[in-house]
């Protein structure tokens, strides 16, 4: 049974998104119920391309070998071996432009300010929903596709 900080209902799921459906996405989560729940979330919304890596270490080593297989990492805070923010910390000096959502039952202010400091394109609090998903998702690749301009 899953850990209902994990749940999502299958009414949830809004269905395929033909602007997502080209997406690479490394989910970053120690938990392989989580893990799983979320590739099934992504497979709604119409991403079949998706990798799992069970920590931060793992995920780094993945994207030491095939950083050209990912466009977005979707990731977990608190792992072993190396955490989320640690990740984040890592990828941010590497692929300083690489999407990256944490997804995480640390839900207080702290966290979210250390999160965004660091460089989270994406916040998401566990127990979450396909929508919340599909909603930052979106925003993240409406950015990628159309960056903010500045004029004067």
């Amino acid at each position: 049974p899953l850990n209902q900080s994990f749940a999502v209902h299958a009414s949830e799921l809004i269905g395929p998104d033909p602007s997502l459906n080209e997406l690479k996405v490394l989910v970053v989560e120690d938990f392989p119920a989580a893990a799983k729940l979320l590739q099934m979330v992504l497979a709604g919304l119409g991403i079949h391309q998706s990798f799992v890596a069970q920590d931060g270490k793992a995920a780094q080593d993945f994207l030491d070998a095939a950083d050209d297989l990912v466009d977005i990492i979707i990731c977990d805070w608190q792992m072993p071996r190396m955490s989320g923010l640690e990740l984040l910390c890592q990828v941010r000096t590497v692929y300083p432009d690489m999407p990256f959502m944490m997804v995480t039952g640390n839900n207080d202010i702290e966290s979210v300010k250390i999160a965004k400091q660091s460089g989270v394109n994406a916040y998401i609090t566990k127990p979450f929903s396909a929508a919340q998903v599909q909603s930052k998702l979106l925003a993240i690749t409406n950015k990628m596709c159309h960056p903010i301009v500045y004029s004067d």
